[in-house]
């Protein structure tokens, strides 16, 4: 039987960085109280502004969130969006010594108008064009410096098709993590799905491995998924797939070991940002101890407690530990 007070203080004792798309979410609350006479919208009286962190640097909150020493890595632009974000990420106690600015791109700042906790308008702001040659060399050269001076267990690719994460950066970033063996993982997106050769953790869900292969997969069962793995490993040739079925639950498998984890039963109020939770989460238990059924099981458990938030929310320790020894106790 796992003990699980155990197994979370080594988790606290992981040193990761997370490399990828950081964003900052603004979150607009207000109230509905009359349609504009200017056209046939409603007029929203804003209550309060709250910024939150976003993107890959959601992930980062996530690994922060479990005990963690983590580093983000990524390029943000050089404006008030950036050090409002950087300053988030600091207060997290997330460092950000390796963060780079660009005065040639500006931050991703999704702005969210909510009204009765619900989501009525979505404003972005972004670049999604590819890092310069230039920019590519200065995000290498700092997960180059991040590696040899910190010593990382894991390093986490955090993509949202934000130009941050080219096909260049993610080939000579995953082969510099392999030669200072350093456990990769990633939440692939469709542009770059099959630029990460050798990972050792690939975790798209299941419309992404849909998109991908090109694939109908009417019948979500253990045998099709295990076709999946063996197709996902002719193309990447990683290690481990994890991949994420939403309201099915989870599927995993490395070599033989291979299994479907059940959902457990939520209240779901917002699945936004549990993907983020469930990479930050399936990294830090595999790095700690190289279980795979026990990775997929508690990164299950991770990302269902995180749906029952409004908006991106990081994964309450605390609340995981008790979920864990409540609902695996006894395995």
């Amino acid at each position: 039987m796992t003990d699980f007070v155990k197994l979370f203080e080594q988790l606290g004792q992981m040193r990761v960085g997370v490399i990828g798309d950081m964003m900052l979410d603004t979150y607009l609350w207000g109230h509905v109280e009359r349609i504009s006479p200017e056209a046939p919208v409603p007029v929203v009286a804003l209550d309060r502004r709250e910024y939150r962190i976003g993107g890959a640097g959601n992930v980062a909150l996530n690994l922060a969130s479990l005990g963690a020493t983590v580093t983000a890595l990524s390029v943000t632009g050089r404006d008030n969006d950036g050090w409002l974000l950087e300053e988030l990420l600091q207060k997290s106690a997330i460092d950000t010594s390796y963060l780079l600015k660009s005065g040639s791109r500006i931050t991703t700042n999704k702005a969210r108008v909510m009204g009765r906790n619900q989501q009525m308008l979505r404003l972005d702001s972004e670049t999604t064009l590819d890092l310069s040659p230039a920019e590519e060399d200065g995000l290498l050269d700092a997960l180059r410096r991040y590696l040899e001076s910190v010593q990382p267990q894991v390093i986490v690719f955090e993509d949202y098709n934000k130009g941050v994460l080219t096909d260049r950066v993610i080939r000579e970033a995953i082969a510099l993590c392999r030669s200072h063996s350093v456990i990769t993982a990633v939440d692939p997106k469709r542009k770059h799905f099959f630029s990460y050769e050798r990972v050792d953790i690939f975790k798209p869900n299941l419309k992404e491995v849909r998109e991908g292969l090109n694939i109908l997969l009417e019948d979500v069962n253990a045998g099709a998924l295990q076709q999946i793995h063996e197709q996902l490993k002719d193309r990447i040739r990683h290690q481990i797939s994890f991949i994420t079925l939403s309201e099915k639950g989870v599927y995993f498998q490395d070599g033989a070991e291979a299994g479907i984890i059940p959902s457990h039963l939520r209240n779901i109020a917002d699945v936004s940002g549990a993907g983020d939770t469930v990479i930050a989460v399936a990294s830090l238990v595999y790095a700690a101890t190289r279980d795979v059924r026990l990775m997929a099981e508690v990164a299950n458990i991770a990302g269902g407690l995180v749906c029952e938030e409004v908006g991106t929310a990081a994964i309450d320790r605390s609340r995981l530990l008790e979920e864990c020894g409540r609902l695996l106790g006894t395995k």
